[in-house]
């Protein structure tokens, strides 16, 4: 097996594959790149992915990108333990789930985060509040689930959780932020906004090899905040 991953730090999409071939427990080539210094655009990685984009997971001589089908890929090539369901009934709602996730809730996350990290919330605050308001609405549905099950879809961890975790991640991340306080009063903290969604945050954070997967430059950034 010869596995190697280009992935990005803070790239929630790259964060989907980690936490998959970690759950897996396959052995694999970490190949961070650096945005700041485009290397996602370099000569070589534009040769594995004309897009210039991560994730990218190369098998050998076979190099598969984009996010959900690097998913898709390794559950085919590497079956145990699934990601995708023990049945075609279950991999039905995996899909869907995800489906919905990225038609109706991913767009607006991504609209929001955009916006902090790139200080253009005071411009777009009233844009970004119906965001939020799309965003919370399809956050309770995920805790409706959450509240009756351990994962998102049935009783294992799946690509379901994989995808939606890495955003909600990054979502939180980008409502602490101080610029975006009115933005997240009604989601943060979500101990008490969202408690089933926290549970599976920690579940989740506990994982075996979870830690790999962290973004190394939000661990840097977290080391040297003042307390």
């Amino acid at each position: 097996m010869a596995l190697t991953l280009y992935w990005g730090s803070g790239s929630s999409f790259s964060w989907r594959v980690l936490l998959a071939l970690e759950h897996k427990r396959l052995p694999y080539v970490s190949e961070l790149l650096h945005f700041d210094k485009q290397e996602h655009q370099s000569p070589h990685m534009l040769k594995l992915n004309p897009r210039g984009r991560v994730p990218v997971l190369k098998d050998q001589d076979y190099v598969v990108f984009e996010s959900l089908a690097v998913l898709y890929y390794l559950d085919l090539k590497y079956p145990d333990p699934p990601i995708f369901g023990l049945n075609p009934e279950e991999a039905g709602v995996i899909m869907r789930v995800i489906c919905e996730f990225q038609a109706y809730a991913e767009p607006s996350l991504m609209n929001i985060t955009e916006a902090v990290f790139t200080n253009q919330v005071q411009g777009r605050f009233e844009e970004l509040s119906d965001a939020m308001h799309i965003v919370g609405r399809e956050a309770r549905t995920i805790e409706g689930r959450l509240s009756k099950e351990t994962w998102i879809v049935g009783a294992n961890y799946s690509a379901a959780d994989m995808v939606i975790f890495p955003a909600i991640q990054l979502l939180r991340r980008a409502l602490s932020k101080p610029q975006a306080a009115e933005l997240g009063a009604r989601f943060l903290p979500m101990e008490k906004n969202y408690p089933a969604l926290a549970r599976w945050i920690d579940r989740i954070e506990n994982l075996p090899g979870y830690a790999r997967t962290y973004p190394p430059h939000w661990r840097d950034a977290e080391r040297t905040t003042p307390i």
